[in-house]
């Protein structure tokens, strides 16, 4: 039987909690920056390429929260709104598939239980098909 969340049995928890998200969330933006340059340059950058810490931190706060740990991110920075927040940034089909490339691979990296993984690109897929606002 596929991987399901419940209260007690989040992904969250299932990860290894803030220490181990954080992790996937870094190298999540290591292969951005390595793999999909223009979609890292859609977000404020260093020097390098790198997405800026700003930017690292706040994504980081809001998948621990969707992922089912502390809601951080809404007491800081309300409701996520997602398409609103992301509504200057063009979006196409091309820019979904890149970054779910870089979720993949930063979910394959961190060494992530198979039935976890499973249960998260299906439902990631959805919430980064949702932020496309181009053709």
């Amino acid at each position: 039987m596929p991987y399901a969340p419940t209260p007690t049995d989040t992904p969250f928890q299932r990860l290894g909690g803030e220490p181990a998200v954080r992790a996937i969330v870094g190298r999540f933006y290591e292969a951005m920056t390595e793999l999909e340059p223009a979609l890292a340059r859609l977000h404020p950058c260093d020097a390098e390429g790198r997405v800026a810490p700003e930017s690292r931190e706040k994504f980081a706060l809001y998948f621990i929260g969707w992922l089912g740990g502390p809601q951080d991110y809404v007491a800081q920075h309300g409701h996520p709104r997602l398409r609103m927040r992301h509504a200057h940034v063009p979006v196409d089909a091309p820019m979904v598939d890149a970054w779910m490339r870089c979720m993949r691979r930063a979910l394959e990296q961190s060494g992530v239980d198979p039935e976890v993984r499973e249960f998260l690109d299906r439902a990631l897929l959805p919430v980064a098909a949702f932020m496309q606002n181009r053709r």
